[in-house]
């Protein structure tokens, strides 16, 4: 056991000592290697990036070292490209017909694992106001999947369409919860925070839709044969909305994708959009997943498991033999 551990620890010292150039070679090598291997395997390419990042990570092979401020920049604007894509590719008329569907399914989709998640953490002991920390952090999700409805063109689908909306309301409502409970158990609630909090998001939403369509609508004609300034302004309008998102307590994909919603008439079939959804797709979000994987501890993973494991079989065989006592008490009744 000995030899392993002072193997390993070798190994991952040499790959951490890896020169840059060489670094970015492999996360290119993998970027590119990964979708034709998973095709073999019968794979999504979400979960060999996934995958790849775990074994490239600080937890495993640590290849790229413990704090990666670079790559974390390309996968937060990875996130951002995904959600902003989303919002252009939605059909608008669609979208405006199915909003109330959508708020019903995202109302859905958070109090579902917020109700779920904050029982698990009132029943292994944690105190109410953590356990629904617990609930809302369960209640928030990304479109992780997008990528693949992209590029199987089913975008414009109603379900599809549902559930990119339903998915940027339940992450602001669980955001909303989160930052409800951090303050009361800070000093307690405050009816006034939340008040500023939800009337910064009243002006924020018809900000980004009203605001910035405008600005899609008239600065692209003035770039429309400009391809490379129009490039800049799309990279500049997502970044200006996650901003502006984070600057109030929401997260920057909420931003993004009203952003994307924004601006998704002025920008349809120009040759600029089908630019940065190339230079996305090949690159930043691609990263966005792999460093995804980096956060995966695998042996924490396991282990939590292994460690559950037998609490719920535990559980499972008392559930069980009180039905069996049950089923015995029924049967003598039913005998006397």
């Amino acid at each position: 056991m000995t030899f392993l551990t002072t193997a390993w620890e070798w190994l991952r010292s040499h790959a951490l000592a890896t020169p840059s150039l060489a670094k970015f070679a492999v996360g290119m090598a993998i970027i590119v290697g990964i979708p034709p291997l998973r095709r073999r395997i019968r794979l999504p390419a979400v979960v060999g990036l996934l995958l790849s990042g775990v074994v490239l990570g600080p937890y495993v092979l640590g290849i790229f070292g413990e704090r990666t401020p670079i790559a974390d920049f390309f996968a937060e604007l990875g996130k951002l490209l995904l959600m902003f894509f989303a919002g252009l590719e939605i059909d608008i008329a669609q979208f405006r017909r199915a909003r109330n569907k959508s708020m019903v399914f995202g109302l859905v989709t958070t109090l579902i694992p917020l109700l779920l998640g904050t029982a698990v953490g009132l029943l292994f002991g944690y105190q109410p106001v953590a356990a629904i920390v617990l609930g809302s952090l369960l209640a928030s999700h990304t479109l992780l999947a997008a990528p693949i409805v992209v590029r199987l063109g089913e975008t414009r689908l109603e379900p599809i369409t549902i559930t990119f909306g339903a998915t940027v309301l339940s992450d602001t409502l669980s955001l909303i919860v989160f930052a409800i409970c951090v303050p009361i158990y800070q000093s307690g609630f405050s009816v006034s925070g939340l008040l500023v909090q939800l009337i910064e998001i009243a002006i924020f939403v018809p900000l980004i839709l009203f605001g910035l369509s405008r600005v899609g609508a008239y600065f692209p004609r003035k770039l429309e044969h400009n391809e490379d300034a129009y490039f800049i302004l799309m990279l500049a309008i997502l970044a200006v909305a996650g901003l502006l998102a984070q600057s109030i307590n929401l997260p920057g994909i909420v931003g993004a994708f009203l952003a994307g919603l924004a601006v998704n008439a002025a920008v349809k079939n120009k040759p600029a959009k089908e630019k940065l959804e190339f230079f996305g797709n090949s690159f930043f979000i691609p990263i966005f997943f792999a460093v995804t994987g980096f956060l995966i501890n695998p042996v924490a993973f396991f282990q939590s498991i292994t460690a559950n494991f037998p609490i719920g079989v535990r559980g499972h065989r008392r559930a069980a033999g009180r039905k069996m006592d049950s089923c015995a008490n029924c049967g003598s009744r039913l005998r006397l």
